[in-house]
């Protein structure tokens, strides 16, 4: 009987983790040093697997159960808010070998972490990482007061191979995207207050045209609008995924 009652509880777990894994799409992304399989877990929260190694972008205990989800090779933070920075999150997936990338703000509560600034280059596992500018300059929490302040957070370029993944944290449409080069994928979050509207996600994307555009962290905003103003852009091919909550 009690055989029977272990194995019941077991088949549940296992139905229970693969239900769990089916519920987060999947892309891949070739590039001339091997495929980077992308997991979508939602709003800001990604997972990158790259020759053998797991990448944790901004987890989120809130998204995913982390116990069932692969131990971290690399953590990028993109800064401090709750839904960026969980440090529970952190804490299930960091093991001694796990290298983090965070902001200085974001090391105040995370110790024996990377820091890097709004123009840092610099190495982790292996992969290149530059850290560039992620603000609002539209969007205030009161009057001169920025959800975002300018230096304050970080947006990410992964270099794998020939290909440059650039991850925009909490941005608007800010004149440094006009820097950004060859990037073959590019996720831009599209929130109201937070973020940006789809026009203004569209007028990023055109600042520096990526291969592939994923809008993400877009909450209940209609993605269809994003693609009806990038509908002419044929060199920008728009993604939707599942990235709101």
């Amino acid at each position: 009987m009690k055989t029977r009652i272990f194995l019941t509880l077991l088949l549940c777990c296992l139905f229970g983790w693969t239900a769990a894994a089916q519920q987060f799409e999947h892309d891949t992304i070739d590039t001339s040093a091997g495929p980077v399989e992308i997991t979508f877990i939602g709003h800001a929260t990604l997972m990158l697997t790259f020759a053998d190694q797991t990448i944790h972008i901004d987890p989120w205990t809130y998204l995913a159960d982390y116990s069932h989800l692969p131990k971290a090779d690399l953590i990028l933070i993109t800064h401090e808010h709750r839904d960026h920075l969980d440090t529970k999150a952190v804490d299930a997936l960091r093991t001694p070998d796990t290298e983090v990338v965070l902001t200085e703000v974001c090391a105040e509560q995370v110790s024996g972490g990377m820091v890097m600034h709004n123009g840092d280059v610099k190495q982790a596992k292996g992969l290149k990482i530059e850290a560039v500018p992620a603000y609002n300059n539209v969007h205030m929490r009161s009057p001169g007061v920025p959800y975002h302040p300018k230096g304050r957070g970080n947006g990410y370029v992964l270099t794998f191979g020939d290909k440059k993944i650039y991850i925009g944290g909490d941005t608007e449409n800010i004149a440094e995207m006009k820097d950004l080069k060859e990037i073959a994928v590019a996720f831009l979050p599209m929130n109201l207050p937070y973020t940006m509207t789809p026009a203004m996600v569209a007028d990023a994307a055109r600042m520096f045209k990526p291969e592939i555009l994923y809008p993400y962290h877009y909450g209940q905003t209609d993605t269809s609008e994003l693609v009806e103003l990038l509908k002419e852009d044929q060199e920008i091919e728009v993604r939707i995924r599942k990235m709101n909550l």
